[in-house]
């Protein structure tokens, strides 16, 4: 089925929080077919939390469709907290919910930090993965978090020239660690003011055209504060190690079906990322949208990414 849109819009059948250690409680929802193929949808950011749009990559006849708030985004509590919040934690959090809600194996859908974590956690239980589905590829290398802070100025200059005007000349060296202080100052002004100008940054840089729509909801409060917390603490306190983990452990996955879709001039997450990923991983069906940029919601990749879930129907 060629399918070129979401599915309408639906509500979840049922919804939860699961204690997943003595500070953290993530946020968890089923929506579709309670007797469905389960899936599970791993938001990005790490702390952009998941959305109702969400739900609609997915045939509701057809899936089971689980999504989360990873600690310390979204609905989870307490937002923003980054205190043991790293991608073991992450892992086991799903492993938790997978059996908390009887599942066996599932289809396992992430993008962007997503697609981070989806490797991750196949690559630790590969045998509770049926399927993989992947966009805008990040493999959580020093170069990508270098980009992202520094060299996405090359296409979007005026949004780089804002990021880096919160921060006063002589910290400018290190733009990860200026803003690590501010966002976890004990001000909360202090922490608010820089989540909203690194959270809309990354907005203004994730469509091929301009969408104030989606730099107007980067700005909203629960989302910027999960997000740059989240993101800035990933960055400077969970590297892989080695460096390359995600794709030197491919053999471990090489098995297990997989679609990875990638705007070609996604200028967050650069194809260069997925171009690596493919090389090392033939196996896996590759698919460049020539006229798209980072996000899930460029006309090019929606498309993409609910063709893939229709494709996976067969599995």
């Amino acid at each position: 089925m060629a399918r070129g849109d979401l599915f309408p819009p639906l509500e979840p059948y049922r919804t939860g929080t699961l204690a997943v250690s003595g500070l953290h409680t993530i946020y968890w929802e089923e929506a579709g077919n309670p007797d469905g193929a389960p899936v599970v949808f791993l938001h990005g950011g790490p702390g952009a939390g998941a959305s109702p749009t969400h739900r609609r990559f997915f045939d509701p006849r057809h899936y089971r469709i689980v999504i989360l708030d990873q600690r310390g985004a979204g609905r989870s509590a307490p937002l923003g907290e980054i205190r043991e919040n790293g991608i073991p934690d992450l892992i086991s959090d799903l492993e938790l919910l997978r059996s908390v809600l009887e599942i066996d194996r599932w289809l396992v859908f992430g993008g962007s930090w997503g697609s981070t974590l989806a490797l991750a956690y196949a690559q630790a239980h590969p045998e509770r993965v049926k399927g993989l589905v992947l966009r805008g590829i990040f493999l959580m290398r020093q170069q990508e978090i270098d980009w992202f802070l520094y060299d996405m100025r090359t296409f979007f200059p005026e949004a780089w020239s804002t990021f880096v005007a919160h921060i006063p000349v002589n910290e400018r060296g290190d733009l990860l660690e200026a803003y690590y202080r501010r966002l976890t100052s004990a001000d909360p002004q202090t922490r608010m003011a820089a989540a909203r100008v690194w959270s809309v940054y990354e907005g203004a840089c994730s469509t091929l055209l301009p969408s104030p729509e989606l730099v107007s909801a980067s700005g909203e409060d629960n989302h910027a504060l999960g997000l740059a917390r989240m993101e800035a603490h990933y960055f400077r306190n969970n590297k892989l190690s080695p460096e390359a983990a995600l794709l030197e452990n491919i053999d471990r996955i090489r098995h297990i079906p997989a679609i990875i879709v990638q705007g070609r001039y996604d200028v967050v997450c650069p194809i260069r990322t997925a171009d690596e990923l493919h090389r090392a991983w033939p196996e896996a069906d590759y698919i460049v949208v020539p006229d798209a940029g980072h996000s899930a919601m460029e006309p090019g990749i929606r498309s993409a990414l609910v063709q893939a879930t229709e494709r996976f129907k067969t599995l």
